[in-house]
């Protein structure tokens, strides 16, 4: 199907493209010759030649990005991103804005090649990350190095193009997943059209996140500050990872994010076990009866309230578990006997919150190891949120079930006095990160994206109702009204946030075909 966007007094001129027929639309003005933007829809195999021919420049262009560090913490990091990016949709002919904030800037592109068709805005995350150098094979965990994986599991490093183009290899860099890999597929798949002469099927508007790492703190109220600029009928994510299958995954919502730190306080000091064992009591089991009284052996949460509203229908249930997975093999995956007993399958167990203890720190242990009672512990949770279970209830609800178990609250640290006369101490903070969303399946950003997903790769996608992690698009989704869909391209075994991130090199080459595809495929509002 080929679609004219503006046409006055044309010539029509037809070419061939690898075997397709594209058309371009040229104007005689006073004499010169002006191209008009038009866009067909390419099939799979005009597709995959147009990715071939332009991979070996995008995998260059990736490794270069690759170099400039991103910790979102650094303004100056900072500032080098949105310099390269600002650049580089510039170079594409994209309108680009600098959206500043209290905190980092945001960087805004936009095309508009007919304001009668819909607009489709996509996210790119663009920070990654720290970076602990010890932890990483590779002497710069900013300087991409490929490697393939040999049958024991272990990686081998080896030069690319002496390879050729083997879908196996690997390149191994922070944030060459998450996110600056599925940033680079989508910004190749521009240049194609671009260079190719076709204009997307709709208005393209880009927004891209220097600190979601951090929480993304900011882009609330740049949105509300600028809802105008960010009108769109559809929202694509440009982040996340495949289904365990590896195969093409579409995810229509995030759980959210809500953290508590507990401090559980003991002696005043920390005290010799010899001389006070037996007298006074170890904090560490203080906190362990807290924690066990959380959850029971099965795994579920046992705080009141903590799954109130969440309901699954049988439609619900039938429509996820259509994901090709089975607990087994995911259970072989992680490395586990026994799965925790909430919900029926993995996908179902998604849509329910969790908790999670994330860290425990208390006195020393190995070579520093003391015989000593130790005067606190400290207790880093997470609790991943969904749409029926906010943030602050949750908080609240966790605060209530310490206070029956009668823990008085201190603020930070416990006076003299309060150590006197209360057995129970603990310092409570929380902090609400990430809100919770979820787009339905069956709506036309579903059948828009799976359309497209087909069409790019001749196969239809995974489309996981959920994803366990967080992702800072509530905003979007509540704030703006948009369907929000993620398009997820990075391998699952790639080792994001963690040392020896790494992106396969068949992903990458089909998340451009992807890209074509989404970006040439007509938008239907219905």
């Amino acid at each position: 199907m080929i679609k004219l966007v503006k046409y006055i007094n044309p010539v029509l001129v037809r070419y061939t493209l690898y075997g397709g027929v594209v058309y371009r639309l040229v104007l005689l003005v006073t004499g010169l010759t002006a191209s008009i933007a038009v866009y067909g829809q390419l099939n799979t195999e005009e597709i995959g030649s147009l990715t071939d021919r332009a991979l070996p420049t995008a995998l260059d262009e990736l490794t270069t990005f690759l170099t400039i560090p991103n910790d979102g913490n650094y303004s100056d990091q900072v500032e080098a991103n949105l310099a390269w990016c600002r650049e580089r949709f510039a170079g594409l002919d994209y309108k680009v804005t600098r959206i500043e904030t209290p905190g980092q800037p945001l960087l805004f592109a936009q095309r508009t090649v007919d304001p009668a068709l819909p607009t489709v805005l996509f996210y790119l995350q663009i920070d990654g990350q720290p970076v602990d150098t010890t932890a990483w094979d590779q002497p710069n965990p900013y300087r991409a190095v490929w490697k393939r994986k040999n049958a024991d599991g272990s990686y081998t490093t080896v030069d690319r193009e002496a390879s050729g183009f083997d879908p196996e290899l690997r390149l191994f860099a922070r944030s060459a997943s998450d996110s600056k890999g599925p940033a680079m597929t989508f910004i190749t798949a521009l240049d194609v059209l671009r260079r190719e002469g076709i204009s997307p099927a709709y208005n393209v508007k880009v927004i891209m996140d220097f600190q979601e790492e951090l929480g993304s703190d900011d882009l609330p109220g740049a949105l509300a500050a600028n809802r105008e600029l960010f009108t769109a009928d559809m929202l694509v994510i440009m982040d996340g990872t495949r289904h365990v299958s590896n195969e093409p995954t579409l995810t229509f919502g995030a759980r959210g994010i809500a953290t508590v730190t507990l401090r559980i306080f003991g002696p005043a000091y920390p005290l010799h076990s010899g001389q006070y064992g037996n007298f006074a009591p170890n904090p560490v089991f203080a906190a362990s009866r807290l924690l066990a009284a959380m959850k029971d052996e099965t795994g579920r949460v046992l705080i009141p309230g903590f799954y109130d509203g969440v309901e699954l229908s049988a439609s619900d249930k039938e429509e996820m578990n259509r994901v090709p997975e089975t607990r087994e093999e995911i259970r072989q995956m992680v490395g586990i006997a026994e799965q925790e007993a909430l919900g029926d399958t993995y996908q179902e167990a998604l849509q329910y919150p969790s908790l999670n203890v994330r860290g425990m720190q208390s006195g020393w242990t190995g070579k520093e190891v003391r015989t000593l009672i130790p005067e606190d512990v400290t207790i880093e949770i997470d609790m991943r949120l969904v749409p029926e279970t906010p943030g602050e209830r949750q908080v609240a609800l966790l605060r209530q079930f310490i206070e029956d178990r009668g823990y008085h609250f201190v603020d930070s640290l416990p006076t003299e006095a309060e150590r006197l006369r209360y057995p129970k101490l603990i310092d409570f903070t929380s902090s609400i990160g990430s809100v919770p969303f979820r787009t339905d399946l069956g709506t036309p950003i579903d059948r828009w994206l799976t359309a497209a997903v087909r069409r790019g790769l001749d196969k239809d996608p995974v489309r996981m109702r959920t994803t366990g992690g967080s992702q800072p698009m509530g905003p979007f989704v509540n704030l703006l009204g948009l369907p929000a869909v993620s398009l997820r391209i990075p391998n699952p075994d790639n080792s994001i946030h963690a040392p020896n991130e790494n992106i396969r090199l068949g992903n990458f080459r089909e998340g451009i075909m992807e890209c074509l595809a989404v970006l040439t495929q007509s938008v239907s509002r219905k």
